[in-house]
């Protein structure tokens, strides 16, 4: 069955990816900047009202206005003296009360005489508080008067009402829509750089496309560096032997050959004896072979004659071993016992199970998370780079509804894939 169905280009969803990144922390970035502002705000009025409401506590013309028993002269003097306060701090109320809480100022005049909507406080001490009132509700803050000998004259109080805080960040607002725009600007910005940077590595290819060319691409190689070391294993044995035959010595130079010929054939017999055999695989097991007898390493192979068929392609097939294949070379031509162990079976459930051991040194436990992420290796970044393979193994084994795990004592690699039910999955 071909794939067909090709969708957005990787670079185009690379560019929608971000920009929708970039919208979402644009749009936190707003909100953010609005609940700080209001907070802002509210902390503003807090200390005004406090700053305000104590000052005129301690003024001598509050003091002597409250000292009196007349209250009608009180407000005469002190009305006009706190509506100028109100204009100068840019406060919504000022209201100076007599000890009982009765107002002797008020911005509306009709509220004088009236008592004092608000908290109280039974003891001679300040309080900030939002309560709703004659103006609406309203940060305020209310302080105790007292004279001279400390006896206590009266109260003021000073507000400013949530409507005018709300008014002061709906003007502030435009700032913060500015910033949220540039940095949304900005990010749209990167994603168009970041499209075109991946168009100019990707073309037009979608991500299903790009990974089966990353996939063929690793396919090709893995399998081509096996090929050339069994060709490079057989010449040099064929070098050795004409050499012998020049020589006379035609029984050691039989040897050399009939040596070759038992060991390839024992993993050909493997390979051929499997009803579903996959001739890529069986290739590159051959030359993986020649590969670690050129390393020194002990190679081992065990295949399961009834080993269903995998739903892998061939060139996902090759890709998935020959990764695996590789890491465990590299990690055991560290050890002094070298040995890579590849193990192909039925599941207990009829799946397929794929195992590549090695003798190598191991992972440690906290990169065995991070060894299938995209970019990241436990190896030096070589000329063709690092972090890819793993990579791609998990990303052609999940794709396939399999799964890869590894595990220590020796280190293993475990992939376990359901047995294909259809015709084998094909290139387009």
């Amino acid at each position: 069955m071909t794939r067909t169905s090709p969708g957005r280009s990787t670079a185009s969803r690379v560019f929608f990816v971000l920009l929708g990144a970039t919208v979402v922390i644009g749009v936190l970035v707003a909100g953010f900047l609005v609940v700080e502002t209001q907070r802002a705000l509210r902390t503003e009025a807090e200390r005004v009202t406090a700053a305000t409401a104590e000052a005129l506590a301690v003024s001598p013309v509050v003091v002597a206005g409250l000292a009196g028993t007349d209250a009608q002269a009180a407000t005469e003097v002190l009305e006009p003296y706190t509506l100028d306060v109100i204009a100068r701090a840019d406060l919504d109320f000022i209201t100076i009360m007599t000890p009982d809480g009765i107002r002797i100022t008020h911005p509306d005049p009709a509220q004088i005489g009236k008592r004092y909507l608000g908290t109280i406080p039974t003891a001679a001490r300040s309080l900030t508080e939002v309560f709703t009132g004659t103006l609406g509700p309203s940060v305020r803050t209310i302080v105790p008067v007292t004279a001279a000998d400390g006896e206590a004259v009266g109260w003021v109080s000073a507000g400013v009402t949530t409507e005018t805080i709300s008014d002061t960040l709906i003007r502030r607002l435009p700032l913060t829509l500015g910033i949220t725009a540039g940095l949304i600007a900005l990010g749209a910005a990167g994603a168009v750089i970041a499209r075109r940077a991946t168009r100019r590595i990707t073309g037009d290819l979608p991500p299903g496309q790009l990974r089966d060319a990353v996939s063929s691409y690793e396919s090709i190689r893995t399998l081509g560096d096996a090929l050339r070391a069994q060709t490079h294993e057989h010449g040099n044995r064929m070098h050795a032997a004409v050499a012998l035959l020049e020589l006379g010595r035609s029984a050691e130079a039989i040897e050399i050959l009939t040596e070759t010929s038992r060991q390839s054939q024992s993993l050909v017999d493997q390979v051929t004896a499997r009803r579903h055999g996959d001739p890529a695989v069986g290739a590159l097991l051959l030359g993986k072979a020649s590969q670690a007898k050129e390393r020194g390493i002990d190679w081992r192979v065990h295949i399961e004659p009834e080993t269903p068929r995998t739903p892998l392609s061939p060139v996902d097939a090759v890709s998935v071993l020959g990764n695996l294949v590789d890491n465990a070379m590299d990690a055991a031509a560290e050890s002094e016992d070298r040995w890579v162990r590849v193990s192909l079976r039925s599941g207990e459930e009829g799946e397929v199970v794929l195992e590549v051991s090695d003798s190598g040194p191991g992972i440690p436990r906290a990169q065995q998370d991070r060894i299938f992420e995209q970019g990241y290796s436990t190896k030096p970044a070589d000329a063709q780079g690092r972090g890819v393979g793993l990579a791609l193994v998990r990303s052609v084994v999940t794709g396939a509804g399999g799964t890869v795990s590894i595990s220590d004592g020796p280190t293993t690699f475990r992939v376990v894939l359901p047995a294909a039910t259809g015709p084998r999955r094909s290139r387009p």
